[in-house]
């Protein structure tokens, strides 16, 4: 009986692409694993009242403030990330503000801002809050 075999490399292009195979079968289940472990976002909108301003008395340099005034009842702990329009090439990108506590009825200010930039703003138990400063 003649019977013949598979040369090396299409016997190692068969395993290769069965293991390739097995990997994209499994996939689906290793995402729902991830997603299964993630914490799902907050379906509450942040209760902050946004508004630009031009900043007075600055002839070079960024002219915007955001303020932000908490609407709820109770006060907000809150931090921003600011995703710079315009940047140096030896400088970041973005700009951590640090965490601030907004009291009932009181307003926050973040300062130095540029035409287009993007403002995030997050807190615990929130959806981000997202903005371009005009």
């Amino acid at each position: 009986m003649n019977t013949t075999r598979p040369s090396p490399s299409k016997s190692m292009l068969l395993a290769l692409g069965c293991a390739l195979g097995c990997t994209l079968l499994a996939l689906p289940a290793v995402k729902a694993a991830e997603s299964a472990t993630l914490q799902p976002l907050a379906d509450k909108a942040l209760p902050l009242t946004a508004t630009f301003e031009k900043a007075t008395g600055k002839d070079t340099g960024p002219q915007y403030v955001l303020k932000l005034k908490n609407d709820s009842m109770d006060a907000i702990k809150a931090s921003a990330k600011v995703q710079l329009s315009v940047v140096v090439h030896s400088s970041d990108k973005t700009r951590d503000v640090p965490e601030h506590v907004i009291a009932a009825g009181e307003t926050w200010t973040i300062g130095e801002l540029s035409a287009t930039d993007k403002v995030t703003v997050t807190a615990a138990g929130y959806t981000p809050l997202e903005l371009t400063v005009p």
